[in-house]
């Protein structure tokens, strides 16, 4: 899997490896955070190694697969977990900028796919976590929310191609995760706090990086082995409700003030259920 030095690779890793799979996990500069995953696991009776890889770098990817998965040895499950990319208003963005984020987020999932694909012989799991930016529109997302978008595009279209292999595709969309990168990206300036936001969501909670290692899980089980092509969203709800939110209503909110609204502006109390 890419990504399990920290945050939410991290708990997908150890979830995995407690279910008894071999787990590899990648990471870009975190070594010692890598590191120390896998001796995690390995102290509670797992399996796991960790191993570099730029995700820009096609050749980095076939190093990936030759050094870990040669001579034949079957991969049952792919975990594309991380990401990276610039948060910039769209006029701030560079070629450079757009091109590595695409590279990153995009291309390296289809490479990782096709090697995977080319070692499940007897089917297998694949599995992309996108984000929330994939399909609503917020500042300073635009070019890694729509490449996850493109990420969700490409699941579907994998999982048109590799279904009679046996193989399925899916992804987990996540939306306010509990994470670095979350505190991260909310902490910049111009950018509502989480203390904001989080009143938003109808579960009234950030989600945790265990929320979205389950989902993960479940996918790559064998109880899925029927889903594929589509895109679990675990985000507390937050994508399925529109302004005005019910934090932000005053005190004539009928949810919370047991009255309701009249046409004209009155308000009267809702009867008791069961009385007319």
């Amino acid at each position: 899997m890419t990504g399990g030095s920290r945050g939410i690779g991290r708990r997908i890793a150890e979830l995995l490896a407690g279910d008894g799979m071999d787990v590899v996990l990648t990471y870009r500069r975190e070594a010692e955070s890598a590191d120390a995953v896998v001796e995690g696991i390995r102290r509670q009776g797992g399996s796991a190694r960790a191993h570099r890889l730029e995700l820009e770098s096609e050749a980095d990817i076939d190093r990936l697969f030759e050094d870990e998965f040669g001579d034949g040895e079957r991969l049952d499950v792919l975990v594309a977990s991380a990401a990276a990319s610039a948060f910039r208003p769209l006029a701030e963005l560079s070629t450079r900028n757009l091109e590595r984020s695409w590279a990153t987020n995009v291309r390296s999932f289809v490479l990782l796919a096709q090697r995977a694909a080319q070692r499940m012989p007897a089917g297998g799991r694949i599995v992309a976590v996108t984000s929330y930016g994939s399909h609503r529109a917020f500042p300073l997302y635009g070019a890694i929310g729509s490449d996850k978008a493109a990420v969700e595009s490409w699941v579907r279209h994998l999982a048109g191609e590799l279904g009679p292999a046996g193989i399925t595709v899916n992804a987990v969309n996540g939306g306010l995760i509990d994470t670095d990168s979350l505190h991260h990206f909310y902490g910049q300036g111009g950018v509502p706090g989480l203390d904001v936001m989080i009143p938003r969501i109808p579960m009234a909670r950030l989600g945790t990086p265990d929320d979205m290692a389950e989902a993960v899980r479940f996918l790559a089980s064998p109880g899925a082995g029927y889903i594929t092509g589509h895109t679990l969203v675990v985000d507390g709800g937050m994508t399925v409700v529109a302004p005005p939110f019910r934090s932000e209503l005053g005190r004539d909110d009928p949810t919370r003030s047991g009255t309701e609204s009249t046409p004209e502006g009155r308000q009267h109390t809702a009867p008791p259920q069961g009385e007319r």
